[in-house]
């Protein structure tokens, strides 16, 4: 698989009335032609932010895009794309499936002219032919009755199908990478399965890859090929999916691990990340999970830990890593 799409030491910050948030401090990853890659953590760690930033999104002022921040495409920084670039670069190159299906349609236009219209954007065709693409792409996400779809409205629809709806516009101009943000949220457990179940079939057909934003391990587990695990704006660690499940080396991504069921274990005892994670407008000058962290060393409160690598790209920022480190049984 060829590299696709490269973030490199991404820093987003927010001016507020009490100071500078700083929702994403000096994120790196790099996504793959054809895989998927989770980005998990806590509400507030920053990975919707980082998904926002690659679709062009971040509204500025009050967001702000440190000087540094690159992410690369196809050799070209998006970063300094022009508004041409952006319009052309979002639904075709790249699209976003966002969480709330309901918020993100437009409730005053029909569905199928919704489709319709990111396929005339994008693609040179009249409207007729727009109409039965977006129809096909009805038919694709699994809606019966697709041309009679196409003329109601987004509340005619349950919320699972408006997330099929979400999915069909995302895909409509047959992008090479999808960012599904939370895709699942407010569904029950049995729709989250059938949209998760599409998403892996489309992108194994069109081969495209899928940058998964989610706090749930229970479906990154099913769908993940690679996992980035952020706390506080940073990346704590990151492996493949055997890697975090069964070899995960920093304390927050084992913590995770505890706090969510697990049915490849017969015994578990689930347990709470206890305390709270830290002000992003006053940020630590340690490690982020100092605070909550069960294993904190003096070090760890003051100096930022380095990344340590373990093969096979499976890296980790954590002092328990230095060679002078005592482990406690890590």
């Amino acid at each position: 698989m060829s590299q696709l799409l490269k973030v490199e030491n991404l820093r987003v910050s927010y001016h507020t009335y009490a100071g500078e948030a700083q929702a994403v401090r000096g994120v790196s990853f790099a996504a793959d032609e054809g895989e998927t890659l989770a980005v998990v953590g806590e509400s507030g760690c920053g990975k919707s932010v980082t998904a926002r930033t690659i679709m062009g999104l971040i509204q500025m002022p009050p967001g702000e895009i440190k000087e540094g921040s690159h992410i690369w495409y196809q050799d070209k920084d998006i970063l300094t794309f022009s508004k041409k670039e952006w319009q052309a670069f979002r639904g075709a190159e790249c699209s976003i499936i966002f969480q709330d299906a309901l918020a993100s349609l437009n409730p005053t236009m029909k569905t199928g002219r919704q489709i319709a219209e990111n396929v005339l954007l994008h693609r040179n065709v009249d409207k007729k032919q727009a109409w039965l693409e977006a129809e096909k792409m009805l038919g694709l996400v699994g809606i019966q009755d697709p041309e009679k779809r196409m003329h109601q409205y987004p509340h005619e629809f349950s919320g699972g199908m408006r997330q099929r709806v979400m999915i069909a516009i995302a895909l409509a101009c047959g992008p090479r990478i999808v960012i599904a943000d939370e895709p699942t949220t407010a569904l029950d457990v049995t729709i989250q399965a059938d949209i998760i179940k599409l998403l892996k079939k489309l992108q194994s057909e069109r081969n495209m890859a899928v940058i998964l934003i989610t706090h749930d391990l229970g479906i990154v587990a099913d769908m993940a090929d690679r996992i980035v695990v952020m706390y506080a704006g940073e990346v704590m660690e990151e492996g493949t999916d055997t890697d975090i499940f069964y070899h995960a080396k920093h304390p927050y991504t084992k913590a995770l691990l505890k706090a969510v069921p697990r049915l490849d274990m017969e015994e578990q005892e689930l347990a709470p990340i206890e305390g709270a994670p830290p002000e992003i407008i006053h940020p630590p000058r340690g490690c982020p999970f100092y605070e909550r962290c069960i294993h904190a060393m003096r070090v760890c409160g003051y100096r930022q830990p380095p990344t340590y690598g373990f093969g096979q790209g499976h890296r980790a920022r954590c002092w328990l890593y230095h060679p002078l480190a005592e482990r406690n049984g890590q």
